[in-house]
């Protein structure tokens, strides 16, 4: 059997809550669409936010009441806190919920203080009473941020990351994602920390790859993650994204890896992603018309390279 990987499309929430500029609900809607049409099976299409700190994302409930339902494709929604959790379930209950939601902790107290305006215990006691509202009802995703370095604290400690995924696993969730939020992680640390993981034992939910390209290592590490067993990434077109746009820290392009220059990197590899190459690239054009500039994925400007034969939708 073919090598596999799966990517999260994450370019309408983690992307979009970055921008200043306003993106109506219905061209989100569309570009969602796209997304679902080159045969990604997870998109991140939205985040319960308080609509204050991230604008971006208050139409939620819109997005997630107009997006196609199609067989096979999961959407994902992130939840901060205790309330967004309570949106979900009514959006659920209502006929139109999310597939999968994210539950957020971060690596440091002082990003902790920064991000989720709570410490890191009480963000954690947040999260179990999360996940007991959810009650099953949802894929559940375990998020560590800042889990290869902070911007207010620098170096983090690799034991701390694995024992909030083993926290996470406890509580029963589906999927951890190890988020580089600043973009701090190097091909090196990321290796340590998938083999620390995974080579912990008891329960082991799969480990997704969320990294930044801030200071242009983001590729990099995917391969890394790659190397150390990793099947599962986070990316978005054009590899906008970052931190909501009214919460600033860190500097430089905070934004994430791109989705075009990670298909290509992956299929180049032999790795299928199950994406039709053709329609991600109308989708990278969508996104960049959405935005109106272009965006920084180098494979929207030189194309695909030697990926072998042509990847197809779930192929």
């Amino acid at each position: 059997m073919a090598d596999h990987a799966t990517i999260c499309e994450c370019f309408a929430r983690d992307g979009l809550q970055h921008e200043s500029a306003h993106v109506p609900t219905d061209v989100k809607i569309e570009l969602i669409g796209a997304f679902a049409d080159a045969g990604f099976t997870r998109i991140e299409a939205t985040g319960y936010g308080h609509p204050e700190r991230v604008p971006a994302l208050r139409d939620a409930s819109a997005v997630l009441a107009g997006l196609p339902r199609r067989a096979g494709v999961a959407y994902k929604a992130t939840c901060p806190n205790v309330r967004a959790v309570e949106r979900a379930i009514a959006d659920l209950d209502a006929g139109h919920g999310a597939h999968e939601l994210s539950l957020l902790v971060s690596a440091t107290e002082s990003h902790t203080e920064r991000n989720m305006r709570t410490t890191r215990e009480g963000q954690w006691a947040r999260v179990t009473e999360m996940v007991r509202l959810a009650a099953g009802r949802f894929r559940l995703v375990g998020v560590i941020s800042v889990a290869f370095g902070c911007p207010f604290e620098g170096a983090v400690d690799p034991g701390v990351v694995a024992a909030d995924a083993a926290r996470f696993a406890d509580l029963g969730v589906d999927v951890v994602t190890l988020g580089d939020t600043t973009g701090l992680a190097t091909p090196t640390t990321v290796k340590s920390m998938f083999r620390r993981i995974t080579a912990a034992g008891g329960p082991a939910p799969p480990i997704v790859a969320h990294f930044h390209n801030t200071r242009g290592s983001g590729l990099a590490n995917c391969f890394a993650a790659l190397e150390a067993g990793c099947r599962d990434f986070d990316s978005s077109f054009g590899g906008v994204g970052g931190h909501p746009a009214r919460i600033q820290y860190g500097q430089g392009m905070t934004g994430n890896v791109s989705t075009e220059d990670l298909v290509n990197l992956l299929e180049s590899e032999g790795v299928r992603t199950g994406l039709d190459l053709d329609a991600v690239m109308a989708a990278s054009e969508r996104c960049e018309r959405a935005l109106g500039r272009p965006l920084h994925s180098m494979v929207a400007r030189a194309g695909f390279g030697l990926v072998g034969e042509r990847a197809v939708a779930h192929g």
